[in-house]
């Protein structure tokens, strides 16, 4: 049986506070799920970047393998450089190389202007010394010229160094298999992780899924438009509509799952017991 690869993603917390609740969800998701790593998230032109370098370099103390967002947007070629030699400095073998959103207000897009352009980057400064993820876009991309131009910008990333990808999330299982059917047919055989987004409170996934272009179907979004202000409705639904897609996924053949747990640990911890795996 093939090994399956399942990862978790966190954010750079902002307070204390916040560090503290992701240390207690990274306790349990580690001990429950045992995951591969878990990866964090980089804030646009670089905004988190030592907050991302100490929540990675928090999760490796407990002997989790994690993987830093890496964005080339806004950045020089110098300042990638000095990132990439930190990370190695502390271990870190994994990235998850992005081109991430230029911030408000700032004009310059930086001296890599696309993820392929990244990965190429890394590869020629270090080698092989990092495991390098890309994204993937099932539903396109929201900035892509046509579904033909985001796949064959997909495939120039994986030909320019990537070991693996993770997708958007997405809730239509058909959009994945018909994605990862197009992407062999231009040659990429690296594995293709789905991402999945547990439903915990319906405005904030509308809200994420409108900003980067994910499809809420629309037989979901009723239902769950119809369940109001009724959380505990909401949350059942999500968790049954969540887990049976991961089921079909795996039964299809993925090779594996990557968590978006907007740094909580409950809906994941639920829908994992449920995944019997």
């Amino acid at each position: 049986m093939t090994t399956r690869t399942y990862s978790i993603e966190f954010f750079p917390p902002k307070t204390p506070e916040g560090m503290e609740k992701l240390r207690t969800a990274r306790a349990q998701l580690a001990d429950a799920m045992k995951p591969a790593f878990f990866s964090v998230t980089f804030g646009a032109g670089g905004s988190t970047r030592d907050r991302t370098l100490e929540t990675v370099l928090e999760i490796q103390r407990h002997g989790n393998e994690a993987a830093p967002h890496l964005s080339c947007i806004g950045a020089t070629r110098d300042d990638i450089r000095i990132i990439l030699q930190t990370y190695k400095q502390h271990g870190i073998r994994r990235i998850v190389a992005l081109r991430g959103d230029l911030p408000s207000g700032m004009a310059e897009p930086g001296e890599l202007r696309y993820a392929s352009e990244l990965v190429e980057f890394i590869r020629k400064e270090t080698g092989d010394v990092f495991h390098i993820e890309v994204a993937a876009y099932p539903e396109i991309h929201p900035q892509a010229k046509s579904a033909q131009d985001d796949l064959k910008n997909f495939a120039r990333k994986m030909k320019a160094g990537a070991n693996s990808a993770i997708t958007q999330y997405f809730f239509n299982a058909d959009s994945y298999f018909r994605f990862l059917d197009e992407a062999h047919a231009l040659g990429v055989g690296e594995p293709i992780v789905p991402g999945i987004m547990p439903i915990g409170n319906f405005s904030q996934l509308a809200r994420f899924s409108d900003a980067c272009g994910a499809d809420i179907p629309r037989w979901i979004r009723k239902r769950m438009e119809g369940y109001g202000d009724d959380s505990a409705s909401i949350r059942a639904f999500g968790l049954d509509v969540v887990t049976a897609m991961c089921e079909r996924l795996l039964e299809g053949g993925a090779p594996g799952l990557h968590f978006y747990t907007l740094n909580q640990s409950g809906l994941m911890l639920e829908i994992w017991k449920r995944l019997g795996l």
